[in-house]
């Protein structure tokens, strides 16, 4: 196993660990056990706020490993499996969580419920897509659209977990009831769709084979 490779498997049992760390926390949050303080002023809570520092660690590494395996000629099958696996689990296992109420997010900003079923979803189209052309020797490559649509999802998780800082400064003369991070994630949400919709019409071929 190669350096890249190391990268993006760390990733993967970074994002496990958080996972099972947060579910702990939930229980003793729930049952009195723990009061999870915000960090001054900010209404950012402080449980979140470790979440973020890990997450911005986790996306990184996203983009390390694949630099690395360029850049030292170490692209391997294991690392073409395993990179888009951790992307996933990442991406979609943060979004599910910041969208489901819990112990731990009294006063904190969630991801809509319709949003993160966008965002699965898309993801679910574009791999079964993958796939099928898989099984019929055709490569579908990454596109800007894929990539933008990553980078924005990575934007909004951030500062859903930073509870809208700094904007919550501004949302008492924003809307009623709407944040001005509720806009940022409905954009990732909206790039997630077109890419979505952009990856099966360009790729609209596979179904055409028999």
């Amino acid at each position: 196993m190669n350096l890249p490779t190391k990268i993006t498997f760390s990733r993967i049992i970074i994002i496990i660990l958080m996972i099972i760390g947060l579910s702990v926390l939930g229980l003793l949050t729930s049952n009195g056990t723990l009061v999870v303080p915000t960090l001054g002023s900010t209404n950012i809570n402080l449980v979140y706020f470790i979440v973020f520092i890990i997450f911005v660690v986790a996306s990184f590494t996203d983009f390390l490993d694949g630099y690395l395996a360029r850049k030292n000629n170490q692209v391997t099958a294991l690392g073409k499996f395993l990179d888009p696996v951790a992307d996933k689990l990442l991406i979609n296992s943060m979004i599910i969580f910041l969208c489901v109420p819990n112990a731990i997010s009294v006063g904190q900003i969630n991801i809509s419920v319709w949003c993160a079923i966008i965002f699965v979803a898309r993801d679910i189209v574009v791999d079964a897509l993958r796939f099928i052309a898989a099984q019929r020797n055709i490569v579908i490559a990454a596109n800007i659209f894929g990539k933008m649509k990553t980078v924005f999802q990575m934007v909004a998780i951030s500062f859903v977990l930073l509870n809208g800082w700094p904007f919550s400064y501004f949302d008492a003369n924003w809307m009623v009831g709407l944040h001005i991070t509720d806009f940022i994630v409905y954009i990732a949400t909206a790039i997630s769709l077109l890419s979505g919709v952009i990856y099966v019409v360009q790729n609209r071929k596979v179904f055409l084979q028999k």
